[in-house]
Parts: C-alpha cells; sequence; structure tokens
C-alpha cells in the first residue's frame, strides 16, 4: 500500500506536468523520489471592529462659563442643568460635522422640536425637520443674495471683496431730479477710462424718493443722511433691487444711513440682485481687503414701538408697553448719533422693510459703549420686516436692537468684531434661519454669536423676551476668546430651539448670568412671575453644542 504522503506527492507531480502540457512543454522531467515542498500563504486574520470613538464628556466647567456680577454667580453646573433640563439636545458633540457653516451630512446633528409648538408662534415660525439654519450641505436658501469672505462662505454667491455689480461699464448720462453730481469715479482718460457716475443723496430726505437701478450710476451719501425729520415729515426711501449705494470716502465724517420714527425704507432686492450698502473703497478692484472693517457707520431705522430703558423725563414704561401714568411715553435717544429717538407705545409700528440687503465693512466706536453697528433697530415694530439681509465685517456688532418688537428671518452676520446678534433695552421678538459666523482674527475678547441683556436694569418693563429658531452660531477667534458663544443676562426670558453652537479650544459654549437676586430668586433664572412679566428660565431644545475645538 502506497503511503499518504506519497501518494499526494504523485498525484501533485501527475498534476503539475500535465499542466505544463497544456501550455506547449511536452519535455517535462518527472520528479524524482523525495518531498515536493507546498507553501501555503494564511491569509492576515481580520482586525476587530472598533467602532467609532467616543471622546470624554465635557464637563460643566468646559461646557458653560460663570460670570458674577453684582455679587450674584450662576455656575457652570446650574447653566449645564437648564440645558439638559430640556429635550433633544446634545451637549458632547464632536467631529467634523461641519464646514463652514453648512453640515457635511442631509442628516440632522440633533433631533428637530417644531418650533411653531415649543415657542407658540405658527404666524411667523416655521416648522423644520432640522438644527442649525442650514438643512445640509445642498441648502440653497442663503445663495446668491450673501457675500463670501473667510467668516464664511455660501453656495453660488460672490466674494465681499468683490466690486458690487454697477452695470454697463459706462457712467450713467446724468443724476436724476433731486440728487447731487458728483462726478465720475475717475479721470475717464484713455487710459484710466470711468465706469460710472456718482449720484448724492440729499443730507435730509424730506419727499419720497425712490432710488431706480441704472446701469452706471452709484447712490452715495455723505455724513449723517437722514429720511425723514421725527415728528415733522414722514416719507419712504424706496430702493430698486440691485442698486449700489456707496458711502463717501472723499471727506471725514461718520457716513450713515438713518431712517427717523414716522417715515420708512423700502429697500427690497432679490435672491438674484441684492441691494448693497457699502463702502466707496468697495467700488474699486482690490480696494477692500478680507479684513477691511469700519469704513462707514451703516444703517439706523427707528421706531415707535415701546422700549425699557427711558430718558430722563420720559417713562416708567410698564408691561403692555403704554407708559400708564408716566408723564411722557417712555423713550431713549439711539447710540452713535446725537439728539435722534427711539421708542413709544405702537407696538405694530412699521419702519419699512429691508429684503435682501447686504450691509459690508460698517462699524465706528463713537465713545466707550456708543457704537454703530451694520445695522441698528430702535424701536421698531412688529410692522417692519426684516429678512433675507447680511451684515459682514462690521467693526462692532453685526445686528444691534435696542428695544421693540421686530422679528428677523433669514439674516446672517459674518465677520463682525464684537457680537453677531446683540438685543437688550426689552426688545421682544422672534428669529429664525439666523447665522453668525465669526471672524478667524481679530475679534475682540468680548465678542459673542450672540448677547442677550437688560442694559444693566433687571427688571425694567418690558422685559426682554426673544425667541431663537435654526440658529448656526459658529466662534472661530481662536487666540482671542470671548468666555462663550451665547451670552443670556440682564434678567432676559429667552428660548433656543433647533440650534448649532460650535465654538474653538478654550471657549465654552454658554454664559448665564444674572446681575441680581439671591438663591432661588436670581434674575434670568428665576421662577416665572407674572408680576413681574417674567416667564422663568431659559429653555433650550433641540440645540447641538459642540464646544472647545472638539
Amino acid at each position: 500500500m502506497v503511503s499518504f504522503s506519497r501518494r499526494s506527492q504523485i498525484l501533485l507531480a501527475s498534476s503539475a506536468a500535465l499542466f505544463l502540457a497544456s501550455c506547449g512543454a511536452d519535455d517535462v522531467a518527472s520528479p524524482g523520489a523525495g518531498s515536493v515542498p507546498v507553501t501555503i500563504n494564511q491569509p492576515a486574520p481580520t482586525p476587530t471592529p472598533t467602532g467609532t470613538a467616543t471622546p470624554t464628556p465635557l464637563t460643566a466647567a468646559q461646557f458653560a462659563a460663570p460670570t458674577t456680577q453684582s455679587g450674584v454667580t450662576i455656575t457652570s453646573d446650574e447653566q449645564l442643568a437648564l440645558v439638559n433640563a430640556g429635550t433633544n439636545n446634545n451637549v458632547n458633540g464632536f467631529g467634523a460635522t461641519l464646514s463652514g457653516v453648512y453640515p457635511t451630512s442631509g442628516t440632522s446633528l440633533a433631533t428637530a422640536s417644531n418650533p411653531q409648538t415649543v415657542l407658540g408662534n405658527t404666524a411667523f415660525l416655521q416648522n423644520t425637520s432640522y438644527v442649525g439654519a442650514l438643512s445640509g450641505p445642498n441648502d440653497n436658501a442663503f445663495s446668491g443674495w450673501t457675500c463670501n469672505s473667510s467668516s464664511a462662505s455660501f453656495l453660488n454667491s460672490t466674494a465681499c471683496t468683490a466690486v458690487p455689480a454697477i452695470g454697463s461699464g459706462t457712467p450713467a448720462a446724468s443724476c436724476p431730479a433731486g440728487l447731487t453730481d458728483d462726478g465720475l469715479n475717475n479721470s475717464n482718460t484713455a487710459s484710466n477710462p470711468a465706469t460710472f457716475r456718482y449720484c448724492r443723496l440729499p443730507q435730509v430726505i424730506t419727499a419720497d424718493l425712490t432710488l431706480a437701478k441704472i446701469p452706471g450710476l452709484v447712490y452715495r451719501f455723505r455724513g449723517q443722511t437722514e429720511v425723514g425729520v421725527d415728528g415733522t415729515s414722514n416719507v419712504t426711501l424706496t430702493i430698486a433691487p440691485g442698486v449700489v449705494l456707496a458711502a463717501d470716502s472723499s471727506e471725514t465724517s461718520n457716513d450713515l444711513l438713518l431712517v427717523n420714527r414716522g417715515s420708512k425704507i423700502n429697500a427690497v432686492g432679490t435672491a438674484d440682485a441684492p441691494i448693497v450698502f457699502t463702502a466707496q473703497q468697495n467700488l474699486t478692484a482690490n480696494g477692500v481687503s478680507d479684513s477691511s472693517q469700519g469704513l462707514w457707520g451703516g444703517v439706523i431705522l427707528l421706531g415707535r414701538a415701546p422700549t425699557a430703558v427711558c430718558a430722563t423725563g420720559t417713562g416708567p414704561n410698564t408691561a403692555d408697553g403704554l407708559s400708564t401714568g408716566a408723564a411722557a411715553p417712555c423713550q431713549q435717544a439711539i447710540e452713535g448719533v446725537t439728539g435722534r429717538l427711539y421708542g413709544g407705545t405702537n407696538a405694530a409700528d412699521s419702519s419699512g422693510t429691508m429684503q435682501y440687503v447686504q450691509i459690508r465693512y460698517t462699524g465706528i466706536a463713537i465713545s466707550e459703549g456708543n457704537e454703530l453697528q451694520g445695522l441698528t433697530l430702535g424701536g421698531t415694530g412688529s410692522g417692519t420686516t426684516i429678512d433675507h439681509v447680511q451684515s459682514h465685517n462690521s467693526a462692532d456688532d453685526g445686528i444691534e436692537i435696542f428695544g421693540g418688537t421686530t422679528n428677523l428671518k433669514y439674516f446672517v452676520v459674518t465677520g463682525a468684531d464684537d457680537d453677531g446678534f446683540d438685543v437688550d433695552n426689552g426688545w421682544r421678538g422672534f428669529m429664525q434661519f439666523i447665522i453668525a459666523a465669526q471672524k478667524a482674527n481679530g475679534a475682540t475678547n468680548d465678542s459673542f454669536a450672540t448677547e442677550i441683556d437688560s442694559n444693566g436694569q433687571e427688571d425694567l418693563l418690558p422685559r426682554t423676551y426673544g425667541r431663537y429658531a435654526n440658529f448656526t452660531f459658529i466662534q472661530t477667534a481662536s487666540t482671542q476668546n470671548p468666555v462663550a458663544a451665547i451670552r443670556l443676562r440682564g434678567g432676559a426670558d429667552f428660548a433656543f430651539v433647533n440650534g448649532i453652537v460650535k465654538t474653538p479650544s478654550g471657549e465654552a459654549c454658554l454664559n448665564v448670568v444674572a446681575g441680581a437676586g439671591t438663591g432661588a430668586d436670581r434674575t434670568t433664572i428665576r421662577p416665572a412671575n407674572s408680576a413681574l412679566q417674567d416667564v422663568g428660565p431659559p429653555t433650550f431644545n433641540s440645540v447641538y453644542f459642540q464646544c472647545q475645538g472638539r
């Protein structure tokens, strides 16, 4: 009997010979006696899956920053507990979840809530199935009418540094009636031909005025340009889609556009032809850079809706905004200018409409605490429409709201040197689809995505009351961090729904501050008290927090 090993060798040799013969090798030597070595390569073992790494949960001190004001402190643990008391919040977000302001996936970063139900407003708010201002990487809600910078880029939008579309490439022949012809933009020689004509607005607009889109024409304003006169003339400034308005840099006065109480602005652009307010430097190629800011004062709208902080001899105000029992209704002087007042008793007041508008390179500090923003609202009412507006590279806040009842939708702040959304003095309203994307370098060490306040007056009426839905707050200034992205103080009542908050290493996400009270009775987080128009501590639902550069 042939042994098994021997028989195996014969079979292997026969098979090899047959294989070679099939290839044309007929004269194949037979193997001699002995064993035939056979090498078997074993496959490498499959590694055991390890799954996605889960980082260590943030501590309360990493998530929230405490601030002591007037001897009162809300601890980090208490702030984290406020968030944990809500539903669908994630306080331990991490990883490559965002590309700029866009989610990297169409899957919501947290389970969304219905803002209409949570916030009790079905007239203004939309129901959404995602958190943040954008639903995913292909959301085009902010496309075209915005401009791009290192702070944030949007689909199908052009660079903020690019010269706005003035049209035709040759100057308009003349200026419309009532405007001053400020000449051409250059010497109009063969080597330096003019491409547009400057037409300057009156210093005070005392009759209705319409600015049409005329190719080769830029509307220029110099110094403090005002629409209407409070108590004297109520007029409307109408601005057509695609119009470019530029602050005059040929002189040193603080250029700004101010709409007085009783008058209106009707600036309605389109997604394809936004209205652009900018600095004259932006009308020359390479005239501005990504870091340019503070080149003019900004836009100010003043209205007759209630405010909480009153000038001497007016107010105090009451919860209904009627200043019941006061010698005169509450009103106040607006920041940044002298002798221009806001406030009144008409919560539904209208200061006009701003839609599809860019406001570029603004912000001037007149003095400490007295600044001009990109857009300033003073006592504007619920009849005022503000949506699809971008404030870019303000040297102060992107927008600051002093009292009033105006709601905002589709509002984006890019590159603000100070806060993105600053609300105070009894503002009561709603915002949805809002973005604050801080500049990477140069922002102040007190710049928050949103700063919510009551001007140090904890129980003035009407109480500051705000509701944010579908917001994206991106803090990026890694070397000049403020303490957090959201600062909520002054006894303000607030609720946050369907949001994304991202901060760099060393920066918390939340900073809740109270300036009065003791124990459980501290303002900002005390229980509801109808006698003080206080609905209780802030609430958070469906907010994704990615703090500390995770």
